[in-house]
């Protein structure tokens, strides 16, 4: 039980079941003056803050469970909201159903906007793998305007000619000119002819999409009208916390800018965490400039501290690099070898910026630990993202050094038949079929663990808290055929609120500040209609935010 000495009267009191988040304590009350905590504890010293007249009171007892409000660690909601103003969502569609309906679609959309590029996202490797769209069926549509449309996670692209003549990949006549792995971290796949087929693979993608028109395609003033929509999304599902892992998707700071600007008019209702990303086919020197320049643009709400990378692509779509490898005997793609990585980190961390990286197989994940564990600041909080395989070893380093684990909660489910599918396709290293993504281990190993949804890139699980928390809970998402997944790593209630919350604050090292409900900090928290740590397992999902509010003003109340 917190008390202030200095007593006043608050703006605010609360009463009702309290998770503080803070050592899994449970309080009655807390007050709130000038958007922060002055009083957390028992109901009667609450009473105490209360001026008639002048104090709101908020008595949610007995409807559900009142507790910080939520942090999402890594997700990408600057595109995957930004996808139906400046390009075309694919999302669940068949190879025939995207060369019919969504690349015409997003053609007669280009030519009614005068659009200099056509950009894309969201068709799925596993439907598409036997199918895959060439550049010629593209070219069928449109060849005189560059098309590149990008899958549900990002990491792969289909373009037509004149994207990959843009990009120097070919030339008109055919000529090639880069193939293969010509670029680092990629794979330009190779048709029968000896030509691109237009299919890109990791790093070919992001080089490739690098040569879009990107600043009529995302300009500030787009930049605006997202990030609002990001903020509506946000807090109607609790979070008031996120960190961006595409700050510059579109190879250019606009986001950074707008961002400033609505913080500095007053228009920001979360702290916004963004992310400088570099491809491991840049020139590192410069692009280490480039992403300390953009610290310019942090604000109050806006947190620029982090440098991201892409170590490997995803285990499942054969580029995550994984030891033992393949069935087929193959490795996976990695981006950088452990001494390049270690020279960034040393760089990186020198000029007070953390990492976060995308690491997916065991390997990569081995090679960041090492980069980290003999070159890292341990107080920057070096962050490793998703994370589906972890050496045992590689376990005790992440504890020494402080690092943290951003991890795919959701993630933590498939259909009963997955493991076998994955298994019969050689889609993982033999044994890690149906292992991936540890939770459980974190906790029991000291490291601290954040959750995020990765949106959009979220594989038909739940973007919002109370569903990520069934699943880190149950390991079954519900209304899925499927049992729990790797079940020895799930986790309790309190711990998957506990990486929602304070945990997130510590990785946006604001947890000073945010994160708990505890006096002094910013007064970010939610009334939840419903008590999640009570309430029958398989009904968490059910739970929403009635109401969030920001620094002791409601930003959001369901109507």
């Amino acid at each position: 039980m917190q008390q202030n000495s200095m007593k006043t009267s608050a703006d605010l009191v609360v009463y009702g079941k309290i998770f503080t988040s803070e050592n899994n304590q449970i309080v009655e009350a807390f007050a709130v003056k000038d958007g922060k905590f002055v009083y957390v504890g028992d109901k009667k010293g609450a009473e105490a803050f209360i001026e008639t007249g002048k104090t709101e009171v908020v008595d949610h007892s007995g409807k559900g469970l009142v507790m910080p409000s939520c942090g999402n660690g890594h997700a990408h909601y600057s595109i995957g909201v930004a996808l139906p103003i400046v390009g075309t969502v694919a999302i669940g569609l068949t190879p025939d159903q995207f060369l019919a309906e969504a690349v015409p679609a997003a053609v007669k959309k280009a030519r009614e906007t005068g659009a200099t590029a056509i950009f894309g996202f969201g068709w799925n490797y596993i439907t598409f793998m036997e199918n895959i769209p060439t550049r010629h069926q593209l070219d069928a549509i449109c060849s005189d305007i560059p098309i590149y449309f990008a899958d549900d996670e990002g990491h792969k692209g289909l373009a037509n000619t004149l994207m990959l003549v843009k990009a120097g990949i070919m030339k008109e006549d055919g000529t090639v000119l880069k193939k293969d792995k010509d670029i680092r971290g990629g794979e330009i796949v190779m048709g029968e002819d000896g030509t691109p087929t237009g299919f890109l693979k990791e790093q070919a993608g992001t080089y490739t999409r690098s040569f879009l028109d990107t600043n009529s395609l995302y300009p500030v003033d787009t930049a605006k009208i997202v990030i609002p929509k990001i903020q509506e999304h946000l807090v109607a599902e609790g979070y008031t916390m996120y960190i961006d892992g595409w700050g510059n998707y579109f190879f250019n700071d606009n986001f950074f800018k707008a961002a400033q600007q609505m913080d500095q008019e007053g228009k920001m209702n979360f702290v916004l965490g963004l992310t400088y990303e570099i491809e491991s086919w840049m020139n590192v020197e410069e692009a280490l400039k480039r992403a300390a320049d953009v610290q310019q643009y942090a604000t109050t709400h806006v947190k620029t501290n982090w440098l991201k990378l892409f170590m490997d692509g995803t285990v499942e779509g054969g580029t995550g690099f994984v030891d033992p490898l393949y069935p087929d005997g193959h490795q996976g793609l990695s981006n950088w070898t452990e001494e390049e990585l270690t020279d960034i980190t040393r760089k990186t961390n020198a000029k007070g910026l953390s990492m976060h990286i995308h690491t997916m197989g065991n390997k990569a994940v081995n090679y960041v630990v090492s980069a980290y564990a003999n070159a890292g600041k341990d107080e920057l909080r070096n962050t490793l993202v998703h994370v589906r395989n972890v050496n045992a070893e590689d376990y005790k380093r992440m504890a020494d050094h402080n690092m943290y684990a951003v991890s795919g909660m959701l993630w933590h489910h498939c259909p009963s038949f997955a493991a076998d599918y994955i298994r019969e396709h050689g889609l993982a290293p033999v044994g890690q079929e149906a292992k991936s993504y540890p939770m459980k281990s974190y906790f029991d190993k000291g490291i601290h663990m954040t959750s995020h949804s990765d949106f959009p890139a979220t594989s038909g699980s739940p973007d919002d808290p109370f569903g990520i928390i069934e699943i880190a809970v149950t390991g079954v998402l519900h209304g899925e055929n499927g049992k729990p997944w790797w079940p020895e790593e799930l986790i309790t209630r309190e711990q998957a609120i506990e990486a929602l919350t304070i945990n997130v604050a510590k990785q946006m090292l604001i947890e000073n500040e945010r994160g708990s409900i505890s006096t002094g900090k910013y007064a970010d928290f939610l009334l939840v209609n419903k008590d999640v740590l009570t309430c029958p397992a398989n009904e968490i999902h059910t739970a929403k935010p009635a109401a969030t509010y920001f620094e002791g003003k409601k930003v959001f109340e369901t109507q």
